[in-house]
């Protein structure tokens, strides 16, 4: 049986009909169409889905939809305005920390709930915040050098 469920995503609040074993990614990308938080792995292992829900890093793909009920969630989509990207996706760019793309909402949404909580991380406190995340495509000692240049910003 469907349950109305009222989601506060990227300062938006929507009502959407969620079944009791929705995962908030099944939501994100199949209700609202916010498209940036990526299917992975589906069982956690890989941090592609990550997004922030009141200030923490956590994995949609393990995050029943209902369980977010009156917390704030945000989506890499917003994380920046129309006008401007945010300073640790300028910083990516700029560092050449980003390949493919697929993974690259998951680390960046994972840095900013790091930087957010800890502005200045020393490279210990970095690799463990990104210990869950993976990049096929790319070297971590980018991502790593994107992430210190970002707060430093």
């Amino acid at each position: 049986m469907k349950q109305i469920l009222s989601l506060t995503v990227n300062n938006d609040t929507y009502e959407v009909a969620v079944s009791p074993w929705r995962t908030l990614l099944d939501v994100l990308r199949d209700d609202l169409g916010l498209m940036g938080t990526k299917r992975g792995c589906g069982s956690g292992t890989c941090g592609v889905c990550t997004v922030i829900i009141d200030g923490r890093a956590i994995l949609s793909c393990l995050t029943l939809a209902l369980e977010c009920a009156g917390k704030s969630i945000t989506t890499i989509e917003g994380i920046s305005s129309p006008e401007s990207l945010h300073p640790i996706q300028k910083s990516f760019i700029e560092n050449g920390a980003v390949q493919c793309g697929f993974c690259t909402p998951g680390i960046v949404m994972t840095s900013k709930a790091l930087l957010d909580e800890k502005p200045q991380p020393n490279d210990d406190e970095i690799k463990e915040a990104l210990a869950g995340t993976f990049c096929r495509c790319t070297g971590h000692i980018k991502i790593m050098e994107a992430v210190k240049k970002a707060s430093k910003q």
